[in-house]
């Protein structure tokens, strides 16, 4: 299958080189596969093993490597198997950007994978998760305050790598002496954060894309509860907490976006006086840059929006010892807007409207069959004793549903034929 896209504009080809399957976690696009001469340097490659672990390594050997192809590289001790996910002028840049200075952290590729490494490779693959139950049930027997979240095997089946996940300091020196003498080979610790755990499983997040962690994201900055309170979002644990039961890491996208944005406000605790009365904060657009202020400091009573504009210039009055007649000077008070917040969606309130709605609808009764016959009969009356001289049916009442019935389709037909009578006597009578 050819690779390239030919242009409408019959100026050259678009090399869809940079895309890769999205079948592994870090997955990285190639923004620079389509300019001439990227393919030809070779030197550094991009090598990804399990989950979210890669390395940079030398192609001393001047390997022909295109993304997707499964190399041997060196490790220690032996060799290791993994995907070569990037190739080309962009590696120097993700290798700066993964702190590598020391080129002696840069080894080197040994050869594309034959056969018997493959095989090799699928029998260590295949003892992963009972080494991780097994690894398990030992550090719990030796009291280790530690879960160990996953194993990884080396290509050549000679090393593994436990990833374990601790609150506190462990010593799991015995540990390794019992892993060691039950597995039979070398063995290696790495303590790895929740958000780093997320990241190794995958998953789709509430914004209904990928996880940040399993994606891009490489170096896991803190998040405190103060990104929350800068942008207005409501301190709730289950909205605010990621796949990881951290604070998401979406936090600190835009907080410095709402910290430059808030400096354009007037402060919380300024009130503005005007001749209708003294106006308190209540809550504020940090972005529009509206605010909303109540005659109330503990809940909104008789809101106005205004501007962060026309805040100043109430202020400025107010230090001046003028009151405007109002605090809007369009002349009308915005009431509250409804909240856009999809935080704010759930509300101990968002259904009592509902709740009244069918409430009402409950209370409205059908009326019974007897109270129609009753209607029915006093509608018949009224058709056939248009003439005043006529009583009143009282016996109607004491009738069942039933009787009361056949007894208005006999009078409506008696009072047809009656009209129909009349009309045929008219022209006689003339």
């Amino acid at each position: 299958m050819d690779n390239n896209f030919k242009l409408k504009n019959g100026s050259g080809y678009l090399c869809c080189k940079g895309c890769g399957r999205q079948d592994k976690q870090l997955n990285t696009y190639d923004w620079l596969a389509d300019i001439p001469g990227n393919a030809e340097e070779q030197e550094l490659v991009e090598v990804q093993f399990k989950n979210t672990r890669k390395g940079y390594y030398k192609n001393s050997n001047k390997l022909k490597l295109e993304k997707g192809d499964i190399v041997a590289v060196e490790a220690s001790p032996g060799h290791d198997i993994g995907v070569v996910t990037l190739t080309g002028r962009l590696v120097p840049l993700q290798i700066k950007k993964a702190n590598l200075k020391s080129e002696a952290d840069i080894k080197r590729i040994y050869r594309k994978v034959k056969p018997v490494d493959m095989e090799k490779y699928e029998e260590a693959k295949a003892k992963e998760h009972d080494t991780m139950i097994r690894s398990r049930q030992i550090a719990l027997s030796l009291n280790l305050n530690m879960k160990i979240g996953d194993v990884e095997y080396q290509g050549d089946g000679n090393k593994a790598i436990f990833y374990y996940i601790a609150d506190e300091r462990v010593d799991f020196r015995q540990l390794i002496k019992v892993l060691a003498e039950v597995f039979r080979v070398r063995i290696e610790m790495k303590q790895i954060g929740a958000r780093q755990e997320a990241g190794r499983i995958g998953g789709i997040g509430p914004c209904g894309r990928e996880l940040c962690c399993a994606t891009w994201m490489t170096s896991f900055n803190s998040v405190s509860t103060s990104a929350a309170r800068f942008q207005d979002i409501s301190l709730n644990p289950q909205k605010l907490a990621g796949q990881c039961a951290k604070l998401k890491c979406c936090l600190n996208y835009e907080v410095d976006v709402y910290v430059e944005s808030q400096k354009r406000l007037p402060s919380k605790e300024i009130t503005l006086e005007t001749a209708d009365g003294t106006f308190y904060f209540f809550k504020a657009d940090i972005l529009k840059g509206l605010i909303t202020y109540s005659t109330d400091k503990s809940f909104l009573a008789n809101g106005v929006t205004i501007s962060a504009r026309r805040a100043f210039e109430v202020i400025n009055m107010n230090k001046h010892g003028e009151k405007p007649e109002k605090l809007d000077d369009s002349g009308h008070s915005n009431g509250p807007e409804r909240p856009i917040d999809l935080v704010e969606q759930e509300s101990l309130t968002r259904f009592d409207k509902r709740k009244g709605n069918s409430n009402t609808r409950k209370k409205k009764k059908k009326p019974n069959g007897n109270n129609q016959g009753n209607i029915a009969n006093n509608n018949n009356n009224n058709e056939s004793g248009n003439n005043p001289n006529n009583p009143p049916h009282e016996e109607v009442n004491k009738q069942s549903p039933k009787e009361g019935n056949r007894n208005n389709k006999k009078r409506h037909k008696r009072s047809n034929n009656g009209h129909k009578d009349q009309h045929s006597q008219a022209p006689s009578n003339e």
